[in-house]
């Protein structure tokens, strides 16, 4: 049995444009940390030009990711080198078990519930003993 997590189809995800003040109410960060983020290139720059700069959702998840990754204690040059990795995001979880997640998926509200029971039911298979199978 794989276990196969498809990120939500980005197609499906309404588009929404905002202005820089209206991006700072919806994230709740300081405009001088979300001018870093961008700066350092953990958010993408905005589009639309310096006069008319618009923002939109890649723009609040990549602002949700970092404080999400900050949280838990990643610093800066940290976060730098997992948004460069190709493979996922590794989180510890017990001795000789780590949690890779996608990048993509961390703060994005996806909803866990149904993950866990996933994770939890490919743990089971992978640990257990073949007596336990039968």
């Amino acid at each position: 049995m794989a276990l196969l997590l498809q990120p939500y189809d980005k197609r499906l995800v309404k588009t929404i444009k905002m202005n820089f003040r209206e991006l700072i109410a919806e994230v709740g960060v300081a405009p001088r940390q979300v001018r870093y983020m961008i700066a350092e290139g953990f958010v993408p720059a905005p589009t639309g030009g310096r006069a008319h700069a618009s923002y939109g959702e890649a723009h609040v998840r990549a602002i949700c990711r970092y404080k999400r990754l900050r949280a838990l204690g990643f610093p800066p040059g940290a976060i730098r080198v997992l948004q460069q990795a190709k493979v996922g995001v590794p989180f510890p979880v017990a001795p000789g078990i780590t949690l890779v997640v996608d990048r993509e998926l961390i703060a994005s509200g996806v909803p866990n519930e149904a993950l866990a029971r996933q994770v939890q039911a490919r743990l089971q298979e992978i640990l257990s003993t073949n007596e336990e199978r039968s």
